[in-house]
């Protein structure tokens, strides 16, 4: 019988919900979500195993204009996962019409190597009239012609079933690159880390999230079975720790009820998570601020 096995590599702009539809072709949550852009900072795995085919897929940052280290970054990040795979996913967004940032990724892809097939995919279907959605589909198919085009709501899983079985017949034909129980390339202390800013993300106000950053300062094992996680939150400016931190702690202690449920469930233990906040002014764009979170823009 013939088995396929595919790395596909998810870019679009932020907030299109890539990473969403991540977890919905994965069939669990495996990366951080939430309603604000830039969530994903770093490239990250993402593998189905099926009877007669294994998916890799490649989560990517939003590309975007840049304004400071970080971005720059995070679009480096973006660009260079589209080198040697088997097919480009774009996606976008069919509730809004293309903006500049989806036209300067069109044409990003018409300079990657023809030979890679690529597959336009409108998300947020359910958000757009059907009798909009012919519109929408024939403003985003003018900048990728040569795309197959397909239509999804990954919040919602409507039309999952039918991409998946697209992206199994445009895989090629070999054996599996990975362990059947491997479904992601990152280590569960680096999820944990993405997980606590996610939910930074979903529970602070707008001028916080972008200036914010997580570094795991303890992972450990305990004997009881439980995992110990100490954390520290970054932010840019006292102002904004005072809003992490909340009156009488109330935010932070919010924060970490969220994130250990999350991280729970994840690992499948309990979890005893620990956090703080301090300040690092100005951090995205510091080089060696950067470094320690793993952002380091490469040579």
């Amino acid at each position: 019988m013939t088995h396929r096995s595919g790395f596909i590599t998810i870019i679009g702009r932020p907030n299109v919900g890539k990473s969403t539809l991540l977890n919905a072709l994965l069939g669990q949550k495996i990366a951080a979500v939430s309603p604000r852009p830039q969530t994903t900072r770093r490239r990250q795995l993402g593998i189905l195993t099926l009877k007669d085919a294994q998916l890799i897929f490649v989560d990517t940052p939003g590309l975007h204009s840049a304004k400071h280290k970080l971005g720059e970054f995070l679009n480096q990040e973006a660009q260079e996962a589209l080198d040697g795979v088997d097919l480009i996913l774009w996606l976008v967004e069919a509730s809004s019409a293309p903006t500049e940032e989806d036209v300067s990724i069109a044409n990003l892809l018409k300079g990657v190597a023809r030979r890679t097939p690529r597959m336009l995919v409108l998300n947020k279907i359910d958000l757009i009239k059907p009798e909009d959605l012919s519109t929408r589909e024939s403003e985003y198919a003018a900048l990728m012609e040569s795309a197959s085009l397909m239509k999804v709501s990954a919040s919602n899983r409507l039309g999952i079933g039918e991409l998946l079985e697209a992206l199994i017949q445009t895989s090629p034909e070999r054996e599996a690159d990975y362990p059947e129980e491997q479904v992601t390339d990152l280590y569960e202390r680096e999820i944990a880390g993405d997980l606590i800013r996610e939910a930074c993300l979903i529970k602070l106000r707008d001028e916080v999230p972008h200036g914010m950053a997580v570094r795991i300062d303890e992972f450990k094992e305990r004997e009881n079975g439980m995992a110990y996680i100490a954390a520290t939150i970054f932010v840019e400016r006292e102002s904004q720790k005072g809003i992490v931190i909340g009156e009488g702690g109330k935010m932070l202690k919010s924060i970490g009820s969220a994130a250990r449920k999350e991280i729970e469930e994840m690992g499948g233990r309990k979890v005893f998570l620990e956090l703080r906040v301090k300040v690092s002014k100005d951090w995205r764009n510091d080089p060696n601020m950067l470094k320690q979170f793993g952002y380091g823009k490469k040579k």
